[in-house]
């Protein structure tokens, strides 16, 4: 597929449907859990945004969405796409997106999403894991080099360490998730350059910025 032809065949995200989402977040996450957020008045008021959060629980996204200051269009997995959370997912502006491949359609969604400042949401880690920044892929870079937005570090700290979870890979009901917010950094040296070299050079930026905004977070919230 040819990145013109996937440009004809993506729709963008709707903004509208993002703002919907946050308010259902507001709704479930405060309802659901104690969340307490941090630095949300660090993320820009307007223009392009990419929110890096990391990925322990299967609540990381949706908490996100609910306390972030901004709405919010997450990449999300197209596995997750399936029947009427599907139709939801879209509803409510998330991006699907295949990562077995180069989706060239889903890249453009973002970068235009980007392109109309909006704030774009990214778990770099790829999936669901220990939640530490420790193993980034290249994509985060791509988007903040190609688009020229901020990225802005997101740490959820949970509390799946502690007895009561009913569900597997959520917190406790009612234990209270810690959301901070970092300051906002450019990942490009800005030199413009988009090489396979300034990529990497980007991705081991991020990958500082992250992992020294989680050191922090854990320092403000005892965890």
């Amino acid at each position: 597929m040819s990145l013109p032809s996937a440009r004809r065949e993506a729709s963008p995200p709707s903004e509208k449907g993002a703002e919907v989402g946050r308010r259902i977040g507001v709704g479930l996450m405060y309802g659901l859990w104690r969340p307490r957020v941090l630095g949300a008045w660090k993320v820009p008021a307007s223009g392009p945004v990419i929110l890096a959060v990391n990925h322990s629980h299967n609540i990381d996204g949706p908490m996100v969405m609910g306390v972030a200051p901004r709405p919010t269009h997450f990449l999300i997995k197209k596995e997750a796409f399936i029947g009427p959370l599907g139709a939801f997912l879209t509803g409510i502006g998330q991006l699907k997106v295949d990562r077995t491949a180069a989706d060239r359609a889903a890249i453009t969604q973002a970068l235009d999403l980007l392109a109309a400042g909006g704030v774009l949401g990214i778990f770099p880690e790829g999936t669901r894991g220990e939640g530490d920044f420790a193993s980034l892929r290249a994509g985060l870079a791509y988007f903040a080099v190609r688009s020229g937005a901020p990225v802005v570090p997101v740490a959820v700290m949970g509390s799946s360490d502690r007895p009561g979870r009913l569900i597997k890979a959520l917190p406790p009901v009612r234990s209270r998730v810690d959301v901070v917010f970092g300051d906002p950094f450019e990942a490009g040296d800005g030199s413009g350059r988009r090489t396979r070299r300034a990529l990497d050079e980007a991705t081991e930026r991020i990958q500082k910025q992250l992992t020294a905004h989680l050191e922090n977070a854990r320092r403000l919230t005892g965890r």
